[in-house]
């Protein structure tokens, strides 16, 4: 069968996936949904507005490093697990008790984040990670109940944390999300973008993310500035990858959406030029800081993009740190720290800061066992949620008892979470305004969970 022959529904799952995929070796964002631009949706009050931040730390993020057992009793148990790695407790930043008593502190590199902490702007959601259902230590050695596949796989488990299914999902939960807002946007292909690339967890089963570089919209190679020198040359190459005259229904469709790609291109530039620089520093050299930057400007442009409801996701890597750790993490940590305070004060500065909300998240945690220079591949981990909505200054979850073999411990310091992904992407789904009627179409686990609000949000 040729393909101008395939039944109806198989061509247009053709073009939404050759649309997401893009044209390789063009630095452009050519991932724009064949339906995305035309329409003029009834969009919502001007402020009725928000937007979720996905921050992901690829590679796996050491929790024990991060966020740090203080009490005496706790810290002693962790460093005598960390040999070499445990962090020195007077360098340790304290924050509140937890109902138990014990006591956590962050990173010494992470006094931003401890300062949005004690203001009641930034939270900890404890023991967070990849589950089917709610699995206690017994089952997962008996194997007695459904585990996410390929535990302790960087790529599966960073797809299961993004979509809620293996490597080669078709579509995560933030971009699920965004299916649920297209009609309330004025322009839906700016209702999931990606600052960082590419990702499943924008996909959506209709939405398609939009990709922008920390510098602003990315145009196509030579439609905006001469080809060879010439301009003729640059506008014959405009005329052939915009044309709508085409015979056959592929180049038609793919034509339709390189003039969506080239218009979307222009509003977004022509929108950021008219934003008034932000007060808020960023640091330059920080590359996640750079793209929340950019997500801040965005966000800033949102009338201009007819946006009423978005997802965004950046990302930093080299969290793999299985040797080197003690003196790589740090600076990882304080990357993250300065760049979600700077993003946070940015939201201020923009009057947004109750409609904006940022998380972490991450591949898996790490053992909290040292293998001499280094920790290895884990599972539950501790995450953060920031925004001026959000209840904080306080922990979500329960946290873990710090001993080897323990009862939240699957071997070596792997966490088992006590709380589930799904369980975190439903509390952050039902602020966005996702009906609890819905949230099994953006989570399709979400139902194995008999809580699913985790008390973010006042």
């Amino acid at each position: 069968m040729r393909i101008n022959q395939l039944p109806r529904l198989q061509r247009r799952e053709f073009l939404r996936r050759a649309s997401a995929l893009g044209l390789a070796g063009s630095a452009a964002p050519w991932a724009l949904s064949l339906a995305s631009m035309g329409e003029a949706a009834a969009a919502t009050a001007p402020g009725d507005y928000k937007a979720l931040v996905c921050v992901f730390l690829y590679g796996g993020n050491d929790y024990a490093n991060t966020v740090v057992p203080y009490d005496a009793a706790s810290y002693q148990a962790y460093a005598s697990l960390r040999a070499s790695l445990a962090t020195p407790r007077e360098q340790l930043l304290p924050l509140a008790l937890l109902p138990d008593g014990r006591q956590m502190a962050l990173a010494p590199q992470m006094g931003r984040l401890q300062s949005l902490f004690n203001a009641g702007q930034l939270g900890v959601q404890l023991n967070v990670g990849t589950l089917v259902q709610p699995t206690t230590l017994a089952q997962y050695k008996a194997q007695s109940v459904p585990l996410p596949p390929k535990l302790f796989s960087h790529n599966d488990q960073q797809s299961y944390w993004q979509s809620s299914a293996a490597e080669g999902a078709p579509s995560g939960w933030g971009g699920r999300i965004g299916d649920r807002f297209l009609s309330s946007n004025g322009q839906s292909v700016f209702t999931c973008v990606n600052v960082s690339g590419n990702a499943v967890f924008m996909a959506g089963q209709q939405v398609v993310q939009y990709q922008v570089a920390p510098s602003g919209a990315v145009p196509i190679n030579f439609v905006g500035k001469p080809l060879y020198g010439s301009q003729a040359c640059s506008d014959v190459l405009r005329g052939l990858i915009t044309a709508t005259d085409r015979t056959h229904w592929m180049e038609r469709e793919l034509n339709r959406v390189v003039t969506r790609s080239i218009g979307a291109q222009g509003q977004v530039a022509s929108a950021l030029s008219g934003l008034p620089a932000l007060g808020t520093a960023f640091d330059a050299s920080n590359g996640l800081a750079t793209q929340l930057q950019m997500v801040a400007k965005m966000i800033g442009v949102r009338a201009a993009l007819g946006a009423s409801r978005q997802v965004f996701f950046v990302s930093l890597g080299g969290f793999d740190l299985h040797s080197g750790l003690a003196a790589a993490h740090p600076a990882l940590l304080s990357n993250l720290s300065e760049a979600l305070a700077s993003f946070h004060a940015a939201t201020v500065e923009l009057g947004v800061s109750n409609q904006v909300t940022a998380f972490t998240a991450s591949d898996f945690g790490r053992t909290l066992s040292s293998n001499g220079d280094g920790s290895d591949h884990g599972w539950g981990s501790h995450h953060f949620v920031l925004g001026g909505a959000v209840k904080g200054g306080r922990y979500w979850g329960q946290a873990p008892v710090v001993v080897s073999n323990g009862p939240d411990d699957v071997g070596q310091g792997r966490l088992l979470p006590t709380t589930s992904v799904d369980q975190l992407a439903a509390t952050l789904a039902a602020w966005m305004g996702v009906p609890a009627s819905e949230l099994p179409a953006v989570l399709p686990h979400v139902g194995n969970f008999t809580l699913q609000n985790l008390g973010y949000f006042g």
